[in-house]
């Protein structure tokens, strides 16, 4: 049988050692497409022959994984935070809340045992392909009024190889999160979080991460990666604002290099959360738009660490999941 689209899969499970596969126990519930990114090298060489002589060897291994933009949702998008961030205990007796925190000092730096690493499996009714070692590269959160808020990122792993899916998964029961049921905070530095609510003014985000991990080659007898290092995380945040006396006291601070500190928290049902805390400066403004008519101002927000917030970036989950499976 020839392969059918709506039988694909993606199946991702946490691995107790980075980089040794275990049966996955989660199906993703989103759309992606597993790339391999293995280094395929021809060699040019003067052999007296006009067409190539077939000659070719592989430099190193890589796998990629391509998460598209999907419907974020509480139970699931935890992992992309435990991939890219640092892995976490929840806190909590009913709910259970996941907090993730953007090293930004020596001290506070992530070890890369503190990283949850997946093994990875996707394919379709056809063939499956999987990867171990799986880690966040970049993760993107964004949403606008009357929607979800939609998440996607790359996952980077260690090589791309023919498997077996593993059977058995049930598909989890998922809350989407709703961007309209998100509230907007911005204040003036003070520890997090920020407590000003600016009602009514939030149109538009995007928040864009990029966690500075990345793989190491070494010469270690192996050609994928040997280990993974964290280099300077990025953390910018895009806000689309109604063009009101909001919009003009940030465009105010921008323009003094003012710290402050924004919240945006999201919540659903049965007290699940997603809270959003970034400290740093407005990096720009984009000039003066408009939706329907109705004038409008975004601004780039860029994370920079902050001694009286004592950090940068952080992100906190609340749902009913004890563990994450």
């Amino acid at each position: 049988m020839a392969g059918i689209k709506a039988l694909r899969k993606i199946q991702i499970g946490k691995e107790t050692t980075a980089g040794t596969k275990v049966p996955a126990d989660i199906v993703w519930r989103g759309v992606g497409s597993i790339h391999d990114n293995m280094d395929l090298v021809f060699p040019t060489e003067d052999i007296g022959m006009l067409v190539p002589a077939g000659r070719s060897y592989i430099a190193r291994y890589e796998a990629g994984l391509t998460l598209d933009e999907v419907e974020a949702t509480f139970e699931q998008l935890p992992h992309l935070f435990e991939m890219g961030i640092e892995s976490v205990t929840p806190t909590g007796t009913t709910s259970f809340t996941y907090t993730y925190v953007m090293p930004f000092a020596s001290t506070d730096l992530v070890a890369s045992t503190d990283l949850a690493t997946y093994t990875v499996e996707a394919g379709d009714n056809v063939a499956e392909e999987e990867f171990a070692f799986g880690f966040a590269r970049s993760i993107q959160l964004t949403g606008s009024a009357g929607q979800a808020v939609m998440m996607s990122a790359e996952i980077v792993g260690r090589q791309v190889e023919p498997g077996t899916f593993t059977t058995g998964i049930a598909l989890q029961t998922v809350e989407e999160i709703l961007f309209s049921k998100g509230k907007l905070y911005i204040d003036n530095v003070k520890a997090f979080p920020a407590t000003t609510q600016i009602s009514n003014q939030l149109l538009g985000m995007s928040l864009s991460i990029n966690t500075g991990w990345l793989p190491v080659y070494t010469a270690d007898g192996a050609l994928y990666f040997s280990f993974i290092k964290q280099t300077t995380p990025e953390v910018t945040l895009q806000i689309t604002f109604e063009h009101d006396t909001t919009a003009v006291a940030e465009k105010a601070a921008w323009r003094a290099q003012t710290p402050r500190i924004i919240r945006i928290k999201f919540d659903g049902s049965d007290g699940k959360s997603l809270a959003i805390d970034i400290a740093g400066k407005w990096e720009s403004f984009d000039v003066l738009g408009e939706q329907d008519g109705n004038d409008i101002v975004s601004g780039t927000f860029r994370g920079t660490y902050n001694a009286t917030v004592g950090g940068m970036f952080q992100t906190a989950i609340t749902n009913t999941l004890s563990a994450l499976p």
